[in-house]
């Protein structure tokens, strides 16, 4: 299998892992989802009604980030404020309980450094 195969089959695996994961998860008006998109070279987050089908708000590390990611540094220092962003500016909304979607990426590194930073924000969940 040469590389393309490896990165189709990877992805595809990921996306039966999400579909997995949305079918116990909802988000409402009152605990909208935080979904969770990492790509190689950036970390997006949303809120998402369910309900109404609709995205409150999302946040990029690509919209800049500054600020103290404490004792992380590159990718996931900039995950981390990006979640910290995301989370002022939903609290901000009127925001403080969500349901968190990991997107089928495991629980580590910049997934993970994009959640503390969400909780360290002001949301919970």
């Amino acid at each position: 299998m040469d590389i393309r195969g490896r990165t189709k089959q990877r992805h595809r695996l990921r996306t039966r892992r999400h579909a997995r994961i949305r079918k116990k998860i909802r988000g409402t008006a009152e605990r909208p989802r935080l979904v969770v998109f990492r790509s190689l070279r950036n970390v997006e987050g949303q809120l998402v009604d369910d309900d109404l089908g609709v995205t409150l708000l999302g946040v990029s590390t690509r919209s800049g980030t500054e600020g103290d990611a404490g004792e992380r540094s590159g990718k996931t220092a900039e995950a981390y404020l990006a979640g910290k962003k995301l989370a002022e500016t939903a609290v901000g909304a009127e925001v403080d309980e969500i349901v968190f979607d990991r997107g089928g990426y495991p629980y580590h590194g910049r997934v993970r450094a994009f959640a503390e930073g969400a909780r360290d924000g002001g949301l919970r969940f």
